[in-house]
């Protein structure tokens, strides 16, 4: 198949291969959050914004006893995906991750050609450079054109990270841009930050802290892309929480793996990157 009369809007020579899958689409982050936790809600949750963890503890009955400056909770298992801030709430288990937190950039142009990039006309796709990946999206819930340079950000915590959007890296993007897709620039809406949190080998870390004398306590992050696996990931939980076990395979999520114990595991943060699983 002819990629450039496929999708004409882009400017690349015949050295560039590329490859098309048909059904892969987009996933609406805010839309899923939000039906997620009516879900939630309709099956008893109470969510608490703006309430963070103060201590983890073991009542003298067995119990996990969380505290937060709303109120104590007490409960026999507990799930800890605390983004950014998972090794400050896994301190109180005497657990730590070995993760980078990046804060990243993302842009959207007001193309005059806005047109061409709808999501019957454009892709979403991942531009593989050496020591960049490059992604961008239809058109989708803004009226404009969206572009990011993945994990390309400087390191930071949950606590100094700002909301201040890096100069140099939207300059990469539009000569990047105007190299290989001229026709997606037009005059800056908006460029927004964000986290991601990873592990060294970007994968996920699905486990217990009974290494450190937790079982009850179950941890997940690491991957900085994990909302698209959002249902599943929950279901996983879940299942480990009520059941103590899952049906899906994890083994390669755990603590033992080279990521995670070699403290000489060099970071594959690349997605085109040799090294790299993803």
């Amino acid at each position: 198949m002819n990629k450039i009369l496929l999708f004409c809007q882009f400017t690349v020579g015949p050295e560039v291969e590329a490859l098309f899958q048909k059904d892969a689409g987009i996933v609406d982050a805010a839309m899923g959050n939000s039906l997620h936790i009516q879900l939630a809600q309709g099956n008893g949750a109470t969510v608490l914004d703006n309430c963070p963890v103060n201590k983890i503890t073991r009542t003298s009955s067995g119990l996990i006893e969380v505290s937060t400056p709303v109120a104590n909770f007490t409960c026999k298992k507990i799930i800890v995906a605390a983004g950014a801030w998972i090794n400050s709430v896994l301190s109180h288990v005497g657990c730590h991750v070995p993760v980078y937190v990046t804060q990243e950039n993302v842009t959207y142009f007001g193309s005059p050609h806005v047109k061409e990039f709808t999501k019957d006309r454009f892709p979403m796709f991942i531009y593989h450079e050496p020591g960049n990946d490059i992604y961008a999206l239809p058109v989708h819930g803004i009226s404009g054109t969206k572009i990011g340079i993945d994990a390309a950000g400087p390191v930071v915590t949950g606590d100094t990270r700002t909301w201040v959007p890096d100069p140099a890296r939207l300059e990469r993007a539009k000569r990047f841009l105007s190299k290989t897709l001229p026709k997606f620039l037009g005059p800056v809406i908006k460029t927004k930050t964000c986290l991601y949190t990873m592990t060294p080998d970007r994968d996920f870390l699905i486990d217990n802290c009974a290494k450190s004398g937790y079982p009850e306590v179950i941890v997940c992050c690491g991957a900085g892309h994990a909302y698209k696996f959002a249902s599943l990931l929950g279901k996983i939980l879940s299942e480990l929480v009520v059941d103590g076990a899952t049906q899906y395979d994890i083994s390669e999520f755990s603590w033992n793996r080279e990521a995670l114990v070699n403290p000489n595991f060099k970071p594959a943060f690349v997605m085109g990157a040799d090294q790299s699983k993803l």
